[in-house]
């Protein structure tokens, strides 16, 4: 799956990796697995056991949700707005990264209220895990081969399934860029920066960069005249900037005490980590007629009912 280095690439990998009794997996929700695994097991290092699940289960809920929401509000609310009975039916593609982001917030935020939490010192535990979570989300996207840039002649330019001419494979700029991000993040935690440094940096990092990288994305929508993306990335920069300027001083943190987590939520945490598998990626309602021809099951069932 890498790209030729000798001229442009043309994208023949499908997307889905098996299907199990007519639900199909794709290779676009196993990132958000991978992700959500990976900022477990770093989390365990971090907080006791039970904390963990609690926080594992409100964050990687709270991604889900809000990558949806955003995506049927900012990005397709025209299509949803006409057929509700599909917003729920994430198996048809559509999440949005900015949402993720806002969701897994918010997932934190529950989670502070519910244990009682520092806010800005529980969202600098989860800054490195968030990177890389988006940096293999990105790959998942070039999997996909739907997320695509703007046409151009670099070498290693690639042609999209359902795309004209070859075109720059942003979500791998994008990826990569969240990927560098890390160990720019691991320097300032070195540090032991006061709460809300390293989430500053994260969200500066992420969307100020990103800037610069979607210049070369072709967005089908538009907010307050600039791309929709731009203006989210636009908002994040300037979050990010502000937590930075009033939180950039030193400080200490406790030690946590120790708890075992349930029954429900180890089943709660492994729903959680299985049910990315069916999503397909960013801005896929037509699911279906894109991928049918190859995969049946795709078309006239009840998980994939014609798009009206």
């Amino acid at each position: 799956m890498a790209l030729a280095v000798s001229g442009p690439y043309v994208h023949h990998i499908d997307p889905i990796i098996a299907s199990v009794s007519g639900v199909h997996l794709w290779w676009y929700g196993l990132s958000y697995t991978l992700g959500f695994a990976e900022a477990f097991l770093y989390l365990r290092r971090k907080l006791p056991p039970r904390s963990v699940f609690n926080l594992g289960i409100l964050l990687f809920g709270g991604v889900l949700v809000g990558g949806r929401a955003v995506e049927v509000i900012f990005y397709e609310w025209p299509f949803y707005s006409a057929h509700p009975a599909l917003i729920p039916a994430v198996w048809l593609g559509g999440m949005s990264t900015h949402g993720l982001l806002f969701g897994g917030l918010l997932g934190v935020w529950l989670f502070c209220v519910v244990e009682r939490r520092p806010f800005l010192v529980t969202t600098d535990l989860l800054a490195i895990p968030a990177a890389f979570i988006l940096g293999v989300g990105r790959i998942g996207n070039f999997i996909d081969g739907q997320i695509v840039g703007s046409v151009t002649s670099v070498p290693w330019a690639v042609k999209f399934p359902d795309a004209a001419g070859f075109r720059h494979p942003v979500v791998l700029y994008d990826g990569l860029k969240n990927l560098l991000i890390i160990p720019v993040l691991l320097l300032v935690a070195r540090r032991r920066p006061r709460p809300g440094v390293l989430t500053g940096t994260f969200l500066f990092l992420y969307a100020f960069l990103r800037i610069f990288v979607d210049l070369f994305r072709e967005y089908p929508t538009t907010l307050l005249g600039l791309a929709t993306g731009q203006v989210l990335n636009i908002a994040l920069s300037v979050i990010g900037l502000a937590l930075l300027l009033v939180r950039m001083r030193r400080a200490d943190h406790r030690a946590e005490p120790a708890s075992r987590p349930s029954a429900w939520q180890r089943v709660a945490l492994a729903c959680l980590l299985l049910f990315p598998l069916i999503i397909p990626s960013d801005w896929t309602q037509d699911v279906p007629a894109r991928y049918g021809k190859r995969h049946a099951g795709l078309v006239h069932t009840a998980m994939y009912p014609p798009i009206p």
